[in-house]
């Protein structure tokens, strides 16, 4: 073999080397930024779904037994109310005045623009018309401040707890009516405990 012809083959062999580690490096970056592309788009992903679409919450206390019991663990929708206003009877999510971190749950007994009425035997009263539900487990013993009639906003609505008696709600003048603006959103599902799995009613 010439010298030419070895100085030849060392050449091209430098070259396919360079060549494979420009390869390799290329290779590394395109993975890397699809890598990060993807992490991206889950973090951004999670962002809306915690902001916008759901939020996760725990009950805490029993204002709410029969219905939700201490320690479970809810789903609570934060897109339906974007799109109709809320119902008598949702379950709703509002915060908690006293604590950022802290919410109420509660049943929406009156919507907005009507009269609330609670009288001396616990029946509550719609404009004047006695109220037809089963929600309460036991009969109303303190009315409250809605043992004098509650004029309910055109965005305001009055709240109770399904364990009527031991329940801070709209009754109680440090929580009052729930202003449109405050709702974060119904409560929807219960995730746990795992037996109770299922929509809320």
């Amino acid at each position: 073999m010439s010298e030419a012809d070895s100085k030849n083959r060392s050449g091209k062999s430098a070259g396919r080397s360079k060549k494979g580690r420009r390869r390799k490096k290329s290779g590394w970056l395109r993975e890397f930024i699809s890598l990060s592309i993807y992490l991206l788009s889950i973090l951004i992903l999670t962002f809306l779904l915690i902001n916008f679409v759901v939020q996760r919450t725990v009950v805490s206390g029993g204002s709410m037994e029969q219905t939700l019991y201490d320690g479970e663990n809810l789903l609570v929708d934060k897109i339906t109310y974007r799109f109709h206003e809320p119902k008598r009877f949702d379950i709703i999510v509002f915060p908690y005045a006293q604590s950022a971190d802290s919410y109420y749950i509660k049943r929406i007994i009156g919507l907005p623009g009507e009269a609330v009425y609670i009288n001396e035997d616990g029946q509550i009263y719609i404009d004047g018309e006695k109220l037809s539900e089963n929600y309460g487990n036991a009969v109303i013993e303190n009315p409250g401040m809605a043992g004098d009639t509650i004029y309910l906003g055109s965005d305001e609505y009055f709240v109770l707890g399904d364990n009527r008696n031991h329940s801070s709600d709209s009754r109680d003048p440090s929580i009052g009516s729930v202003s449109r603006s405050q709702i974060v959103g119904r409560a929807w599902l219960r995730t746990y405990p795992f037996a109770k799995w299922g929509k809320l009613r």
